[in-house]
């Protein structure tokens, strides 16, 4: 419910929400974690996180966007306070290389490395 919320709230993160649910259900109900992984808009991407602790390129490259972004418009807002932007930018940064370290895999790769279970 968290992660939802996240979705529409600006101070709630969602991709932590959905990431600690994803976690707990695996470990308490199948039901659950099934259908956080069959989800529509957060399936496929809850899925590659849980076999492979990847995402694609491109959503690594919204989630830099998205933090300059909002780190950038931020900053702009409490452009009176330098202490709070240098706290800002100092914290944009540690995201920033937090999704540096991220593996990325896309599709293609991922599809590749999958044995062919149709030969026989």
């Amino acid at each position: 419910m968290l992660g939802v919320l996240g979705a529409f709230l600006p101070l709630l993160p969602t991709t932590p929400f959905l990431l600690l649910a994803l976690w707990l259900f695996n470990r308490s109900s199948p039901r659950f974690h099934a259908m956080l992984l069959n989800n529509p808009w957060v399936g496929n991407t809850l899925r590659q996180w849980e076999e492979s602790k990847s995402i694609t390129s491109s959503a690594r490259r919204r989630a830099v966007v998205m933090i300059v972004f909002v780190f950038s418009l931020s900053i702009y807002l409490v452009r009176d306070t330098w202490q709070l932007q240098l706290m800002l930018a100092l914290l944009c940064s540690l995201l920033l290389l937090f999704m540096a370290r991220i593996s990325i895999q896309d599709k293609l790769e991922r599809a590749s490395k999958q044995p062919d279970t149709n030969q026989q």
